[in-house]
């Protein structure tokens, strides 16, 4: 309503009933924000960033657990630390949504949201899918299903719990992404997908944000996937599909004992500006290549990466680090050892394009001779964005954690290739 009708029609509120308002999510929602109506058992909302996905999964929680006393709740995010910080503590989360007189309490030590009326839920890590065996759920709220390290061995042993009540439901909330899960969601009887866009969410987004994001998104392929909510499939002439990467997948603890591990390291080419693509790979002991850890770090000063690499070598017992040298060489062995980066550093310089470097990488995969030991989200879109010739599905943009990948397996090619140990070839 215009402004001065809003502003008369408030003041005739009396405090209480204004109050009360404010908690009021039927007043307050979108329709696109609205439970779908019909007989559905799962509620998939594909919805761009900042479009209220999490409000919306946290108000559907609250409704169900105030309308059903006693009722056993899963709440699964990506990680145990993610369904805290998000859907529990978050600004939008269960305990910031609900008025004092219906606060429910957050126990941490035991995982538990509990309501007054007897109602739990429970948290839990997709990463831990083996946690979903055992209990009972007559409802669920799934956040971000599209970047679940172990997505649908989580999501089957979830719906294995989804059987008690008269009609249990599962709400899944997610910015798109061509994962198998999703595709598979999309398909299923009984899932009725919402689809949302950003800008729906424009009053309660930063202005200059919204127009940031769109000067330099806007119509680009990440734009329309985590802007627009759209589902996009793979990139024409991609060296990587989501299909090829699908099938390299393995579980983390089927992969031994390494023989070898190299990190490769993308440095930023500026302190504020892309990220240091940090990837860790290792040769296994029956001949196979693995990319075993994603550790890179977002817009790090050189300080930062430095001893993000450091750790990843530890945790890793890397032999070696592959550091591509545009930006010199010995500042990027400078700046690790002043890390206490002892390893071997080795300098390579990016003579070629960046999918010139990475079409040996992705032959490899082609033969079955890489896998993937979990799943790495960010690193996956970026190899799904290289295209044969040259080209980079987002302009603008660096694909930092898939050069840092490149390197590192080129590097273990090599060693493969020539009968030894893990090697560089220039490139």
């Amino acid at each position: 309503m215009p402004a001065a009708e809003y502003a008369a029609w408030s003041r005739r509120l009396r405090r209480d009933a204004a109050a009360s308002l404010l908690f009021d999510w039927t007043w307050w929602r979108r329709g696109d924000q609205c439970p779908p109506e019909g007989d559905w058992h799962v509620w998939l909302l594909l919805a761009g960033r900042g479009f209220g996905k999490t409000r919306t999964g946290a108000e559907w929680v609250r409704s169900y657990a105030e309308a059903h006393p006693g009722a056993r709740i899963a709440l699964v995010a990506a990680s145990l630390h993610e369904a805290r910080q998000v859907m529990v503590e978050g600004e939008s989360g269960l305990l910031a949504i609900a008025p004092d007189e219906v606060q429910p309490e957050y126990e941490s030590s035991l995982r538990r949201v509990s309501w007054a009326n007897g109602a739990i839920a429970t948290l839990y890590s997709a990463a831990e899918p083996d946690s979903l065996r055992g209990p009972e759920h007559s409802a669920a709220w799934c956040d971000e299903v599209a970047k679940w390290p172990q997505g649908e061995a989580a999501w089957d042993n979830l719906m294995l719990t989804m059987r008690i009540g008269e009609n249990p439901r599962v709400v899944a909330t997610t910015t798109p992404r061509g994962v198998p899960l999703v595709r598979r969601l999309i398909r299923e009887k009984g899932v009725a997908t919402t689809a949302g866009r950003t800008q729906a969410n424009s009053d309660n987004l930063s202005p200059r944000w919204l127009a940031t994001m769109g000067s330099i998104y806007g119509g680009t392929r990440l734009g329309r996937q985590e802007l627009d909510g759209e589902m996009l499939e793979d990139v024409e002439g991609a060296l990587w599909t989501r299909a090829l990467i699908e099938r390299c997948r393995v579980e983390t603890d089927a992969i031994g004992k390494p023989a070898r591990v190299i990190i490769g390291v993308d440095p930023p080419a500026s302190a504020n500006g892309d990220a240091c693509g940090i990837v860790v790979a290792a040769l296994l002991r029956d001949g196979r290549l693995a990319v075993v850890e994603d550790a890179s770090v977002e817009t790090p000063p050189p300080a930062l990466w430095a001893q993000a690499v450091a750790a990843a070598a530890a945790r890793w017992g890397a032999d070696r680090i592959v550091a591509e040298s545009n930006m010199g060489g010995e500042m990027v062995t400078a700046t690790l050892r002043q890390a206490d980066v002892t390893l071997p550093v080795v300098a390579v310089h990016a003579s070629v394009g960046k999918a010139r470097r990475a079409e040996p990488v992705a032959l490899a995969y082609e033969r079955g001779q890489v896998v993937h030991a979990g799943a790495f989200a960010a690193l996956e879109d970026q190899l799904c964005g290289l295209q044969v010739g040259g080209g980079y599905a987002r302009p603008g943009r660096s694909p930092d954690r898939a050069d840092a990948c490149v390197w590192a397996l080129a590097a273990l090619l090599d060693g493969v290739r020539k009968g030894r140990g893990p090697g560089v070839r220039r490139m």
